[in-house]
């Protein structure tokens, strides 16, 4: 363990690629056990979600103990100490994870989808796929502030918030800060997106087939619609790795368009209804 400690320290974004790669592997041999083999990134969000919690539950208790200053960014302030006192050493072996969960290379993986894109099959989806983006964004807008008044939520920037969570893990958190919500709000926005995201992976295999998810232009028009590059990517890849790029391109227009509308003409229409 102190082997892996000091690598993992010492180069972050390794350890953190074989911590991310034996939480995949683990997630997809649990979906064999049931069979569903498609489902296997499904599994390993949901398993990822449980590490991440029990690792924010540790970096508090370390922050009681003394043993780190700070367990504002969760996991990666975890650390792994060997000795005592004065001459404990402390070993950050989840600090690449910050990295590579990042912006950066987030956006790197979003962008790389590309080049697996024919641009012929672009054209194809055409209106269809436009639709899509329109009527995805307004739908899932809509369905998080309906979620946000079942629940008690009657502030019209907190309900946007909310809602543009369900839009995706994104637009939440950049109309929370637009309009200085709580910090709960937005924590609640980001957690309708995952929730959004990690459904689809587990939805779209068991019924592909039968909506005929099985082409580019389908791929593009799932993608409007779900919107969440995440959820979208994971669901393709269940269904058929190819049609990933197709996806998740959309899907990239699909948060962009979030963003843009979100904070401003959605919520000022949200501000019309409720008062």
């Amino acid at each position: 363990m102190t082997i892996f400690a000091k690598m993992a320290a010492g180069y972050g974004l390794v350890g953190s690629f074989i911590i991310v790669a034996v939480t995949t592997f683990i997630g997809y041999k649990l979906a064999e056990v049931i069979g569903q083999k498609r489902m296997g990134s499904a599994f390993a969000i949901l398993l990822a979600l449980v590490i991440a919690y029990i690792g924010g539950s540790i970096a508090n208790k370390q922050l009681d103990a003394g043993i780190i200053s700070s367990a504002s960014k969760g996991i990666t302030d975890v650390v792994y100490a060997v000795g005592s006192g004065e001459e404990m050493k402390k070993y950050a072996i989840f600090g690449g994870i910050g990295i590579l969960g990042g912006g950066m290379m987030r956006d790197f993986a979003i962008i790389s989808t590309a080049w697996g894109v024919d641009p012929k099959n672009l054209v194809k989806a055409g209106l269809a796929g436009v639709l899509s983006l329109l009527i995805g964004t307004v739908l899932s807008f809509v369905i998080g502030v309906l979620v946000g008044l079942a629940f008690g939520y009657t502030d019209p920037a907190e309900l946007a918030t909310i809602g543009g969570g369900v839009e995706t893990f994104v637009v939440g958190p950049v109309t929370g800060a637009a309009f200085g919500v709580k910090s709960e709000v937005v924590a609640l926005s980001i957690a309708a997106g995952v929730v959004k995201s990690v459904g689809a992976m587990i939805i779209a295999p068991l019924i592909a087939d039968k909506v005929k998810l099985n082409s580019p232009s389908a791929a593009m028009i799932f993608g409007g619609l779900i919107g969440s590059t995440s959820g979208t990517a994971g669901a393709l890849a269940a269904v058929d790795e190819k049609l990933v790029p197709y996806g998740a391109m959309v899907a990239t227009f699909y948060t962009g368009i979030g963003c843009l509308l979100t904070p401003t003409v959605f919520a000022a229409a949200l501000r019309v209804f409720i008062h």
